[in-house]
């Protein structure tokens, strides 16, 4: 009899318990959508808001009726439930492995770039030149050449105000590059290297950095052959074995409406911004009396991506751009070379971006010209990596007379770094699992193919 009699108090414990699980995660997930809601209406996005109310006053109901019912076989069921599918999705598995390789086996010459092969003059000898030793890429390039152009007033996005705001600031990046080098000091200090690389991360994001870190350079971060500027054909030489790499924010309510004009100008206004930093750092390392030099928009020597990746800053994603944990690909980026010994960070491929990006494919479905692949990484000139098609991609840039951004502002890791994101980036980093649901859970949200924003206010003509 006590035998059975335990069994009954067991069994109503068990009740009990299940009882209180059931109302506090009917109230809890009553709570979450709450939360998400107040937040997809602060970001305006109209049909989140909409969905999310609705899930708030749907899926609360199961755990009300068991709870008022007080049905305890089904509360104990719906219990179990759960918390399995939280152990499922949010307990760490191990990632993927391999998705893409980390090194190119070769340096890779700005010339081929599609923004060199852009300010070749038809006719001139560089022209000339360029098209005689690569023929097949001539036919190719007519295609953008046949547009307007970027900033065209008769490209399809011309917006007066925005683009001369940005022609303003791309022509203040020029005057720039008079400043990327310079003779150091004479007089060398003797410096730490743990106590420098400490105090330049803090002094570079009260410039207004965002991210900061630091890099062994290797030959593959550097161009072999410049591409742009007066340095046109020449080899790429540098004795610099350290980089600072640092990204700058680009404001998402001027990146959402994208490919209007509000990209456009935003991408301007932070390559300013990155190139006004880097002439600032690269200067201030040159007191120091060690050789420094800034790679900005217009004037690189090296691959920005690649050494910024390399310094800790994210992973290279499906569209070819650095996803940064917090901001995704919304983001510019500038590097300052030196010779000044930093405490750099050891490289590690963050599988859990690269398996986002296998399962997401969002970017490639959007992308007005169709220039990124659906397909996973494949393996061209000897490494396995996703490549665009830049000359697509540059085409719809001169006719849209913008940079287009579509793919950066339809990533979901560009989503505000606050609230709800935050637990959702959180549970991509954990589980493969949660990374197929997250997928889902934006299309569902958010759309599979979003509309753009409307042109924030301060841009819109009268």
């Amino acid at each position: 009899m006590k035998t059975i009699l335990h069994i009954f108090i067991h069994i109503e414990q068990l009740n009990a318990l299940a009882h209180s699980m059931v109302g506090i995660l009917g109230f809890t997930i009553f709570a979450l959508f709450l939360f998400a809601s107040i937040q997809f209406l602060l970001e305006r996005e109209k049909r989140a808001f909409r969905r999310s109310l609705f899930l708030m006053l749907l899926l609360p109901l199961p755990f009300l009726f068991a709870f008022l019912l007080e049905i305890h076989f089904i509360e104990i069921i719906i219990c179990l439930f759960v918390l399995t599918g939280l152990l499922l999705f949010l307990v760490p598995f191990r990632s993927p492995a391999n998705i893409t390789d980390a090194v190119p086996l070769k340096r890779y010459d700005e010339r081929d770039t599609i923004f060199s092969r852009s300010e070749l003059v038809p006719g001139s000898k560089r022209y000339m030149d360029y098209y005689k030793q690569h023929p097949q890429k001539e036919s190719l390039d007519m295609n953008f050449r046949k547009r307007p152009g970027l900033l065209a007033n008769n490209s399809l996005y011309y917006n007066k105000k925005a683009f001369e705001e940005a022609d303003a600031c791309f022509a203040a990046v020029k005057l720039l590059h008079s400043r990327i080098d310079g003779t150091p000091s004479k007089e060398k200090q003797e410096v730490n290297s743990k106590d420098i690389s400490e105090y330049l991360i803090k002094w570079v994001k009260q410039l207004g950095a965002l991210d900061v870190g630091f890099a062994s350079l290797k030959p593959y971060h550097f161009y072999s052959v410049k591409g742009r500027g007066d340095d046109y054909g020449q080899d790429i030489q540098s004795d610099h074995n350290f980089a600072i790499a640092f990204t700058v924010e680009m404001k998402l309510e001027m990146v959402k409406p994208a490919p209007q004009a509000s990209i456009v100008m935003e991408s301007a206004r932070q390559y300013l911004n990155a190139g006004k930093i880097a002439i600032q750092l690269a200067e201030h390392i040159r007191s120091f009396g060690f050789d420094a030099r800034a790679h900005i928009d217009g004037n690189y020597q090296l691959i920005c991506p690649l050494v910024a990746r390399d310094a800790g800053l994210g992973e290279i994603g499906r569209m070819g751009l650095l996803m940064t944990p917090k901001h995704g690909p919304r983001v510019r980026i500038a590097i300052v070379s030196t010779n000044l010994e930093l405490i750099t960070h050891s490289y590690k491929p963050d599988n859990s971006v690269l398996d986002f990006c296998i399962q997401c494919k969002k970017c490639a479905a959007c992308c007005p010209s169709e220039s990124i692949e659906f397909s996973e990484p494949q393996v061209r000139e000897d490494i396995k990596r996703w490549k665009i098609n830049s000359e697509a991609c540059y085409t719809f840039w001169c006719k849209a007379g913008t940079d287009c951004g579509r793919c950066m502002a339809v990533c979901p890791y560009s989503h505000p770094e606050w609230g709800l994101h935050q637990l959702i980036r959180w549970g991509i980093k954990q589980s493969h699992l949660f990374r197929m649901l997250a997928v889902r859970m934006d299309d569902f949200f958010y759309g599979k193919h979003p509309r753009p924003h409307p042109l924030p206010r301060e841009i819109i003509e009268i």
